[in-house]
């Protein structure tokens, strides 16, 4: 299957899924404390190598829960806390923790220049394409679709990721978003990569 099909695939399944897929953000508060020591209790993890959870799309964090409780997504610190989630858990997780305000970074200033060329404008001479185009011109991501938010996330995190895809890590077939990943971060540069992280790290939009 073709990147664009699996791509038109899961984008039907994820607004089917806008239906039936709401979670209730008050039962997920009361069972994030399995969350909390990496991800401190309202999703502003305070290490930069886990990710911010708060404000993230509500569908996205389901989907991310849904594949690395099934393995499709290898997250070794998950590995023993998802298998006693059921599929109600995921969703009142994933709506609490969207219900959350995240905590905006701050940049590096030195890398803002080329952090926002690449954002914006991609790489034509290299064919990095501009990330805005599937994240927003904020950061705010596109949740029909299925891009996540970036805008305050921390940097080391982000560019840990974005190494991986480079790297052709990616989530299974069944998963068209990371198979997109692997194109699109296929020719970012080291320097790229770090730029970009910082400038996404200090970019703060208010979901509201």
């Amino acid at each position: 299957m073709s990147v664009l099909l699996r791509a038109i695939a899961t984008l039907l399944v994820l607004v089917s899924s806008q239906a039936y897929a709401a979670g209730d953000a008050a039962a997920g508060q009361s069972k994030s404390a399995i969350c909390a020591a990496c991800h401190s209790v309202d999703g502003n993890s305070a290490v930069p190598n886990w990710p911010k959870l708060a404000g993230q799309h509500e569908q996205y964090l389901l989907r991310q829960l849904q594949l690395i409780k099934s393995g499709a997504r290898p997250v070794p610190e998950m590995m023993a806390i998802t298998p006693g989630l059921s599929d109600q858990d995921l969703m009142d997780l994933s709506a609490y923790f969207a219900s959350q305000t995240i905590n905006g970074g701050v940049a590096d200033e030195s890398k803002v220049p080329l952090g926002e060329r690449i954002y914006r404008a991609g790489n034509a001479d290299s064919g990095v394409p501009a990330c805005m185009a599937c994240h927003g011109p904020a950061g705010e991501g596109n949740p029909l679709a299925g891009y996540p938010a970036l805008a305050g996330q921390h940097a080391v995190y982000t560019a840990k990721m974005l190494k991986g895809f480079r790297a052709g890590e990616n989530w299974g077939e069944d998963d068209a978003s990371s198979a997109v990943m692997n194109g699109s971060a296929a020719e970012l540069t080291d320097e790229e990569i770090d730029a970009v992280s910082s400038y996404l790290q200090g970019l703060y939009f208010n979901a509201e």
